[in-house]
């Protein structure tokens, strides 16, 4: 097979707009660059959702410039569809320069297209794509089809595979499985092709339990295959499409080769880039969300410097000082619990499991007593919540679908043994962590 070949990066336009009819496909590029801006500040955009205002609209009217004026009624009410969500927005945006540069620019579209500013306001449609665009183009370039560009004759590709589930446990491209803290935004995968980031959230105020809020990936621009592509997801919001509006990669020649499919609306959905052999699972259960991929080698460790890659969870791990023996966590809790049923009956919370309850729960969904299973056991008992069963239970569905050895679905042994160098600085020793997070449990077990 020839070797993969550098991405080209093909640089957005940072122009706003003319005047006449022709300027509103140039307005709608700041549309198109701003959630990759957005996704280089993190701060601006949470909570404010000016991200999900642009990616409504444009993906309504990403060919509006080529209407004529018996449909320019579809586009006011766009619009105005557009500017009512600005509108619900704008308390969580102030003094953020992506919301007002989207204000400033629907006010100057309504004018350009002769729009009132009373009217209709519902939703804009989002585009339907024509006939046949949803199947590969039987004449993509071989470079935009990653397993057909190999040979008869050459050895198939080698994938791997890396999740992150629950309160958050890793499973990295090695197959080395860890429980991490993490709290904050933190790389997954960053290499030539592809960026992955998470941001890991307190479970509740204060809780030492942490669980995945948000995440981001950025397909970057490859050859005449795909434009860049930002997806993101949060809590309580899955979007089956990129942040652009669209679902497939632009419009290069070999587009269909990075595609999103809806499996389950608002719960599950799965992006195939073709052209870099690679499968991508994200969910959501409960409030949070689960990811797992599905990977070539070759693509893995296309890095342009490897030792700088530290902190690059899915092939180094987490750093020392941010993992979690819950191993040993669980021994004393399951200690904890002989000794409580020696003593006097105390009242439990409703939403309070203990080591037994929580075994027999996890054992519901996940009958192999292997590291997902004790995931399981694990969450529960930190955060009470049910959810993260199912999220162990869909990490482990995942694996049988993603993993490339069947032999090495189920993990028994966690791994904990790092390069001195991948550490982080901040946070306590894991030691202390661990007896405080020991201490806490025994105490919420005497409330």
């Amino acid at each position: 097979m020839r070797p993969l070949r550098e991405r080209i990066v093909v640089k957005a336009r940072a122009g706003w707009m003319g005047m006449g009819r022709g300027a509103g496909s140039t307005a709608l590029g700041l549309f198109q660059i701003l959630p990759v801006f957005l996704c280089i500040f993190p701060s601006v955009t949470s909570p404010c959702k000016i991200l999900k205002c642009n990616s409504e609209f444009w993906a309504a009217t990403s060919g509006s410039h080529h209407l004529g004026t018996e449909e320019a009624p579809e586009f006011c009410t766009a619009l105005r569809a557009y500017a009512h969500c600005t509108r619900r927005t704008a308390r969580t945006c102030r003094g953020d320069l992506a919301y007002h540069s989207a204000v400033h620019g629907i006010d100057d579209l309504m004018v350009q297209h002769n729009c009132s500013k009373d009217g209709p306001t519902s939703q804009p449609r989002l585009r339907t794509l024509p006939p046949g665009d949803s199947q590969e183009r039987s004449d993509s370039p071989e470079i935009c089809h990653y397993e057909k560009s190999f040979h008869k004759h050459s050895a198939a590709p080698n994938y791997t595979h890396c999740g992150l589930f629950g309160d958050p446990h890793l499973r990295t491209f090695t197959d080395t499985f860890q429980t991490c803290k993490v709290q904050g935004a933190w790389p997954l995968i960053d290499n030539n092709y592809l960026n992955v980031q998470v941001t890991n959230t307190p479970v509740l105020p204060g809780s030492t339990a942490t669980a995945t809020s948000k995440l981001t990936i950025i397909f970057k621009s490859f050859q005449e295959c795909v434009d860049q592509k930002v997806y993101q997801a949060e809590m309580d919001e899955l979007p089956a499409a990129f942040a652009d509006g669209s679902k497939n990669g632009g419009d290069k020649h070999g587009a269909n080769s990075l595609k999103i499919t809806e499996k389950v609306s608002g719960q599950h959905i799965e992006i195939q880039a073709k052209y870099i052999g690679t499968t991508i699972v994200v969910r959501q259960v409960g409030r949070y969300l689960t990811f797992a991929v599905r990977m070539p080698e070759e693509v893995v460790n296309a890095v342009e410097d490897r030792d700088s890659q530290g902190l690059y969870l899915c092939l180094r791990g987490c750093p020392l000082n941010q993992q979690i023996d819950f191993q040993t966590i669980r021994s004393a809790q399951a200690t904890e619990g002989r000794a409580r049923r020696k003593g006097p009956s105390l009242p439990a919370s409703p939403e309070a499991f203990t080591y037994e309850t929580a075994t027999a729960k996890c054992r519901e969904k996940l009958p192999v007593e292997d590291l997902y299973f004790q995931s399981c056991v694990f969450d529960l008992l930190t955060t009470g919540d049910v959810n993260f069963m199912l999220a162990a239970y869909y990490a482990f569905e995942d694996v049988k679908m993603l993993h490339s050895n069947k032999d090495k679905l189920h993990l028994y042994e966690r791994t904990r043994d790092l390069a001195p160098s991948n550490t982080a600085p901040s946070g306590p020793p894991p030691t202390l962590w661990v007896a405080l997070l020991c201490l806490s449990q025994c105490w919420l077990g005497l409330l």
